[in-house]
């Protein structure tokens, strides 16, 4: 989070690190989830927000430390690229007062394509086992306008994306059947392309 504000994309400010602790700031806000939620008219801004706050990370070079994301192919072949989040949706969000759009929850940070990033970010969202509302009756519709709103093509990712949701112990039955419909469409649209 650091090297990242030092770039000037918006996270919290970190104060101290210890082995098993960060101290940084309390941000207060909704998600932006909960700001769709309350106002769902407002779908297609944003999903150019969450889109933007994309664009803003690929634009910055990952660091040599940054490990590379784990692939069905296994690592990538370097951990060259941009900072990607492999998280990055309207729950990680936090809309301040003072600083707008902060990103939270960087535990799955990695160096490669922003493009796979935003294929993460889709899938998550188009799988998610979500309440009923105004803001996820138009879930397709935010979806459309993210990726209208991205300089990233999220296509050639979307399989491995939902390979790598499909390892997550918590997601439902449903949810996964949601990724493996994307699988198999995406396998259909990018023959060869894992």
């Amino acid at each position: 989070m650091e090297y990242l504000a030092d770039r000037g994309y918006p996270v919290p400010r970190v104060y101290d690190v210890t082995d098993t602790d960060l101290v940084m700031d309390r941000l207060s806000g909704p998600t932006l989830m909960q700001a769709w939620e309350r106002r769902p008219w407002r779908t297609a801004r944003y999903a150019r927000e969450l889109a933007a706050l994309h664009d803003q990370l690929a634009a910055i070079p990952a660091p040599d430390w940054l490990p590379a994301p784990e692939t069905r192919r296994g690592r990538e072949a370097d951990g060259t690229g941009s900072v990607l989040h492999l998280d990055l949706h309207p729950l990680n969000v936090i809309v301040t007062p003072d600083r707008g759009p902060v990103v939270i929850d960087w535990t799955n940070a990695a160096a490669g394509d922003p493009a796979c990033d935003l294929a993460r970010t889709i899938v998550t969202i188009a799988t998610a086992d979500l309440p009923r509302s105004p803001a996820i009756a138009a879930r397709g519709w935010y979806l459309q306008a993210l990726r209208r709103a991205s300089a990233s093509d999220p296509a050639p990712h979307m399989a491995d994306a939902a390979r790598a949701k499909l390892t997550d112990p918590n997601r439902s039955e449903a949810e996964a059947a949601r990724m493996r419909a994307i699988i198999a469409r995406a396998e259909r649209r990018h023959p060869g392309v894992q």
